[in-house]
């Protein structure tokens, strides 16, 4: 197992002997830099509804960062554009990919995203918020593959996956499973070829470990997670045979160098940050928004019922200072929990719903959530009409989906509706970030956060590390660390 922080340059301390961090770059895997052709082992995942911008990943290309784009709840067509906008603004060979949410309500969408990649010839996905592989994921992996001049397996399509569970970790792991792969095969869908190829290579590239984060989190230790990941890793490597070692990532709470710093002490080849990029101008979502997350402190989140796992309870964590949103949401799932359907709920309860957080009738709610159904799955629409309970989760889920619009949109009358999914990193990156011209939202650009963050996480550990009765290095206006001289 390594520990993130081998093969390093060294630097000399002033004063001292030399220590092994020169700057952020010294951090982590290099096989990860070489692969993905970026400066730094730092990426930046995608954030739903385009939140994770075209902005963001064209800033992040050009200072040789990796970044995804947040293709989750994206019609087709709006992914498409913005795939047909990087491709034409970035070089081939930018570091940039797009984001492959699992939809296990709407398998139908998932094959219909595997078909625009392959088409467009994206050569790099994240795949999030998996429980069970998928046909339309092990199609994007396995397409392209062929045996190289060196009899390795070459790969077209790389796959970071970004998981918190050992057993979903354990299919990333892992080849392709052989009764899936020959289902594809039979059906035309990869070649013989491909299907052969697939028993040699893992199904992802990289995995990231996603600790507490914002929005769908599992609330994780990275602590405990990212140790027991790695062990998993080389445990199965070993059971399989496998050349290819699967680099590990690490997520959540990354808002400070600190963190950073931790996170490879830890065993991490990379990181990954998140929903702290939602406050810098080139994030896909309001103004508004962006000045609520800027004065965001530590203990301004709160859980909340996810939309998209309304019935089962699932949670996600979203900012709780400035909006009404997690109360009113739980107070949803309480009424669903309560009560089998709309006409069970008191008169006064519906109308306060009505007038107060949806802002239009049940019945209007219903026809928009019908028309849309009706189109992307009518299977879904019958069987919620026949269901009642089943309609009011529909009819509940429309709120999840309509605060989203509301934040993005950032109509200040409809700020208490705003959801916003933020973790504590944001309260985190706030406070190291105040007094310094990156307090102001406006100044931290997306990429220059990220080098900071690396740079500084190298400058955090070089400290830890410094002989005793130095002097340390300090932050000049709480963000950058002076270099010290290469030896």
């Amino acid at each position: 197992m390594t520990d993130g922080l081998s093969n390093l340059p060294p630097a000399a301390f002033p004063g001292g002997p030399a220590l092994p961090f020169a700057d952020g770059a010294s951090l982590g895997d290099p096989a990860f830099q070489a692969a993905h052709g970026v400066r730094l082992n730092y990426v930046v995942g995608g954030m739903v509804k385009a939140i994770a911008s075209e902005a963001m990943l064209e800033a992040l290309a050009r200072r040789g960062l990796l970044g995804f784009f947040g293709a989750g709840g994206c019609t087709l067509p709006r992914i498409a554009e913005a795939i047909d906008r990087l491709q034409a603004s970035l070089p081939p060979e930018a570091p940039w990919g797009v984001n492959f949410l699992h939809n296990f309500v709407l398998p139908a969408q998932e094959e219909a995203l595997t078909d625009l990649l392959l088409a467009r010839g994206v050569t790099r996905i994240e795949a999030s918020a998996f429980v069970q592989v998928t046909p339309a994921l092990l199609r994007y992996r396995l397409t392209g593959l062929a045996r190289g001049a060196d009899g390795r397996v070459a790969v077209r399509n790389r796959v970071l996956a970004k998981l918190s569970r050992p057993e979903v970790a354990r299919q990333f792991l892992a080849p392709a499973p052989a009764a899936m792969v020959a289902e594809l095969a039979a059906a035309g869908r990869i070649t013989a070829e491909e299907a052969r190829l697939a028993a040699e290579i893992p199904l992802a590239d990289d995995i990231c470990a996603e600790a507490d984060s914002g929005g769908h989190t599992d609330r994780r230790v990275a602590f405990t997670l990212v140790p027991h990941l790695a062990s998993l890793r080389d445990e199965i490597a070993a059971a399989t045979g496998l050349r290819q070692r699967v680099r590990l990532g690490a997520a959540g709470g990354l808002g400070t160098p600190q963190a950073v710093a931790a996170a490879f002490t830890l065993g991490a080849d990379f990181v990954m940050t998140g929903s702290i990029n939602q406050c810098t101008p080139e994030a896909g979502t309001s103004d508004a928004v962006k000045d609520l997350l800027a004065r965001a402190d530590l203990a301004d989140t709160d859980m909340a019922p996810a939309g998209d796992m309304f019935e089962i309870g699932a949670k996600v964590q979203v900012l709780r200072r400035g909006t009404l949103f997690p109360g009113r949401a739980q107070r949803l799932y309480e009424l669903y929990t309560r009560h089998d359907s709309l006409d069970d709920i008191p008169a006064a309860t519906l109308a306060e719903i009505e007038n107060r957080w949806f802002g239009r009738s049940i019945d209007a709610v219903w026809q928009e959530t019908a028309t849309y159904y009706r189109r992307a799955a009518p299977q879904e629409l019958a069987t919620a009409e026949d269901n009642p309970k089943k309609r009011m989760a529909m009819v509940f889920r429309w709120y999840f989906i309509h605060t989203n619009r509301l934040a993005i949109e950032g109509d200040p009358a409809q700020r208490v509706n705003f959801q916003i999914h933020c973790g504590p990193a944001m309260g985190a990156l706030n406070r190291w970030l105040k007094g310094t011209p990156l307090e102001d939202w406006r100044q931290r650009d997306v990429a220059t956060l990220g080098e900071r963050l690396m740079h500084g996480a190298a400058d955090a550990l070089n400290n830890m590390l410094r002989p005793r009765g130095s002097a340390p290095w300090t932050p000049a206006g709480g963000i950058e660390c002076p270099r010290p001289p290469t030896s």
